[in-house]
């Protein structure tokens, strides 16, 4: 590639941005089970249009590897195993989406990290696929270990994503745990949901499924066989620097690609909190204590207000007589001087404006 083509793509990327103010995108998690089949690829593509998906993020993929790949007009990068096709994980992006693509790697079969560019603020998205809570507790280490080493890895300023299928379950009792997740949950905590509830509010993540009032059939991602049993086991969890801009989570049943999980979609508006004007101190009226009356009369207002020191009860207070001494200097000047006011200063002289008028008389 050519140093000039390069530079195109460069500014194409600069140029869209992903996170605006006033744009809503759509982020998702979705284990489909597997896209080692003919054609799983390209329906997975149809759904994330269907349901105008920005950045899809797969569990279960069992793809060999990692790499980078283009389906259509989607793009996919990808990380498994070097052989097996089990377990697995991905990430699909829109078209334009792959424009802001900054850099990715992959960590194994079970975690995978993009970075994309923003104008505000950067985006990254950590694709997960936790052991299932019936696994060992040495394998269940390994994935949050190697979890919060690739968090310790992302830019702090970043709005920060992360999900997939954690099999965990939270529940609906967030007594305790508010500052993590919301009241909003289903189902009863298990091992696995202590594990996650732990790591985020270890890392200030908030599970955004169990935020939003929902009816249950839009809170549940996994259905059993025999349609009995319904639980929430996937989650897209943010930092809560940028809960805000979470405006909805929820599941959306009528995605089908014949898998037993149901496609969770988190609806994101970039939030942008107002920059405050800070006002500098305003300065006291000083050039009035010329005024032999006015210095007189801020002599005897500190002498009476210093008086008041000596009834000090607690002697060896040093900042609370500072702030004693500070305090009768200031309400002293604030009622004998008052504060200086801000006089705009003439930028042209009274000379220049005779010059000028002068020089239009000559004219006339």
């Amino acid at each position: 590639m050519t140093s000039s083509q390069e530079n195109h793509q460069r500014t194409t990327r600069l140029r869209s941005y992903l996170l605006r103010p006033n744009r809503n995108i759509n982020i998702a998690a979705w284990n489909v089970r597997t896209m080692f089949e003919t054609s799983r690829s390209a329906q997975i593509a149809k759904e994330m249009k269907q349901y105008d998906i920005s950045i899809l993020g797969i569990s279960e993929a069992r793809w060999t590897g990692s790499g980078k790949i283009t389906c259509n007009s989607e793009t996919i990068i990808y990380s498994g195993k070097d052989q097996d096709h089990q377990s697995g994980v991905a990430i699909m992006m829109s078209k334009e989406t792959s424009k802001t693509l900054i850099e990715w790697y992959p960590v194994n079969d079970r975690i995978l990290y993009a970075r994309f560019d923003s104008k505000h603020i950067k985006l990254s998205v950590i694709q997960c696929y936790s052991p299932t809570n019936d696994a060992n507790d040495d394998e269940k280490d390994t994935f949050y270990n190697q979890l919060q080493s690739v968090l310790h890895r992302t830019p702090k300023h970043d709005m920060v994503i992360v999900m997939g299928d954690l099999n965990a379950k939270v529940g609906k009792d967030n007594t305790g745990k508010e500052a993590c997740m919301g009241a909003h949950g289903i189902g009863q905590l298990n091992e696995n949901g202590e594990r996650l509830l732990d790591f985020c509010e270890i890392n200030g993540l908030v599970v955004c499924n169990t935020i939003f009032a929902h009816k249950d059939i839009h809170k549940y991602t996994w259905v059993s066989p025999d349609k009995r049993t319904k639980n929430q086991i996937d989650y897209i969890m943010i930092n809560k620097r940028w809960r805000r801009s979470v405006i909805d989570a929820r599941t959306y049943r009528g995605a089908d690609i014949n898998s037993d999980h149901i496609l969770l979609r988190a609806k994101i508006q970039l939030k942008l909190k107002a920059t405050r004007k800070v006002q500098g101190r305003r300065k006291f009226a000083v050039n009035k204590l010329k005024q032999l009356e006015v210095k007189e009369a801020f002599k005897l207002e500190l002498r009476n207000r210093f008086s008041a020191l000596e009834t000090m009860n607690d002697e060896n207070n040093i900042d609370g007589k500072w702030d004693n001494i500070k305090d009768c200097f200031t309400s002293a000047a604030t009622d004998t001087l008052g504060y200086r006011k801000s006089v705009k200063e003439e930028w042209i002289t009274s000379d220049t404006w005779t010059l000028i008028s002068e020089r239009s008389d000559l004219k006339y």
